[in-house]
């Protein structure tokens, strides 16, 4: 296949990450479009600007059209509550596919996680465990955001509902780009 020229490779890239009901592997697309995973990267980047809802997973990139079966939960609790926390979404049928902060000097700070079954879990932990790192919720004193999406809205509900009992929600929000990127030029 002949290379495509940078906006019209996004484009198609756009195309076949909103018909995609799977995330897609950055070397699937540079097969499909001609072009090194390299080129991949640089694109979803710049298409982030334009679509923030699109999300690296180690699986691939995922861009939902349907933001209805997503939702962001704001949370805090403390590092014994990680796991229940995780548990209690992923039992319902959620996937975490990220967490992030609103760091006051930084901006927002965004890790993908794509967590979506007790391995996955039991993974995480593990490495939280090994003491690498700390949880990066405890830079903004416990509050931290999880992007979560599930096959239905009445699922996405029950996750919300569970977390308002467990005492770990502040807010729920639909998952429009809520992320404040921060800029030193506009101060």
């Amino acid at each position: 296949m002949q290379s495509l020229k940078g906006v019209e490779r996004r484009n198609r890239i756009v195309e076949i990450l909103t018909s995609s009901e799977e995330p897609v592997p950055g070397g699937t697309l540079a097969l499909k479009l001609g072009v090194s995973r390299q080129v991949i990267v640089t694109d979803i980047a710049i298409i982030r600007t334009k679509f923030p809802d699109l999300t690296a997973t180690r699986n691939g990139y995922i861009l939902s059209g349907n933001t209805g079966n997503r939702r962001i939960f704001k949370v805090r609790h403390d590092d014994e509550d990680i796991e229940d926390e995780l548990t209690c979404i992923v039992d319902l049928g959620g996937t975490i596919l990220d967490v992030f902060v609103e760091h006051r000097v930084y901006g927002t700070i965004s890790v993908p996680l794509d967590i979506s079954s007790r391995r996955d879990i039991t993974n995480f932990m593990n490495d939280l465990k090994s003491g690498v790192s700390t949880p990066l919720k405890n830079i903004t004193h416990g509050y931290h955001f999880h992007t979560v999406e599930a096959h239905s809205v009445k699922i996405i509900d029950e996750i919300e509902n569970m977390l308002k009992e467990k005492g770990y929600l502040i807010e729920a929000m639909s998952s429009q780009n809520i992320w404040k990127p921060k800029s030193y030029k506009e101060m």
